[in-house]
């Protein structure tokens, strides 16, 4: 399965989908700390994929959504953004109201 392919799947497979530097467990870069972070502190339920599986993954994702960095999180096969944009819709409220909005339940409404 080529990277590209692995990439629609996960994104396919799951209504929120991080790709991220590590696992949620244990985030490899504060970025994706970050974002775990924000995402658990919701309880929206969430697919993780750990881009430093392979080179192929992590440049795959990049050219996918054309964008440079990782961590990279997905709603509902869109992508959202990093972590700067996923940390500041979040202050504004407008993370939970996507996630609301896409049917994703949450525990926190912060």
């Amino acid at each position: 399965m080529s990277a590209k392919d692995f990439i629609q799947n996960a994104i396919s497979t799951h209504d929120v989908v991080l790709f991220l530097k590590g696992t949620p467990q244990f985030p490899q870069c504060g970025f994706s700390g970050q974002v775990v972070q924000i995402l658990d502190y919701l309880g929206a339920p969430y697919g993780s994929v750990n881009v430093l599986q392979s080179d192929e993954l992590r440049q795959g994702i990049k050219e996918f959504s054309n964008w440079p960095t990782i961590p990279q999180l997905y709603v509902k096969g869109e992508f959202v953004g990093g972590c700067d944009i996923v940390r500041e819709m979040f202050q504004a409220g407008e993370l939970q109201t996507l996630l609301t909005e896409a049917g994703v339940p949450l525990k926190q409404s912060a």
